[in-house]
């Protein structure tokens, strides 16, 4: 009797933990140089690069937004970068399964100088979040502070797809 319970919990516990290993997020640091590398894995694609923090509520409340995008939007490569610090990686994560936006490329500042960082894709980006980017196919890109709408993406989203 107590194999066969031992054996019902085993295969219970087994099935609970498989969704959450299939949720684990790869954070890839993002160090300079590392936004060259995206424009190089992304060469004659056009893709958008959501940067956003675990701290900015108007970047929280967008999170289901851009899973509607990443579903419904495929040919667009949505490139997600947390700036917050490498060592709330565990919340970032968190965040980032919650909001089914596990399986995209997912990168977190892991640089002392943020600002440095902030530098290497905008000089004249100051911080502001949520920011992003929209790259069409050579790399010719627009940068918006601030929410959007499910309708401002679908405009931008021409724009680069042209």
């Amino acid at each position: 009797m107590f194999t066969k319970i031992f054996i019902i919990c085993f295969f219970v516990l087994l099935f609970i933990s498989i969704p959450a290993q299939a949720e684990k997020v790869q954070l890839k640091h993002f160090v300079p140089g590392s936004y060259q590398q995206l424009l190089e894995k992304n060469a004659d694609k056009p893709f958008m690069l959501a940067i956003w923090s675990t701290t900015c509520s108007s970047c929280m409340e967008k999170m289901a937004l851009l899973n509607e995008l990443k579903e419904s939007r495929p040919e667009i490569n949505i490139v997600m970068l947390s700036t917050d610090d490498v060592s709330v990686s565990d919340q970032i994560q968190t965040v980032l399964a919650k909001n089914e936006l596990a399986s995209l490329d997912n990168w977190v500042f892991a640089d002392e100088n943020a600002q440095r960082l902030r530098y290497e894709i905008d000089p004249k980006w100051y911080g502001e979040l949520p920011r992003t980017y929209f790259l069409n196919k050579n790399h010719e890109r627009q940068g918006i502070s601030g929410s959007l709408s499910q309708e401002d993406y679908e405009t931008i989203f021409k724009v680069i797809l042209n």
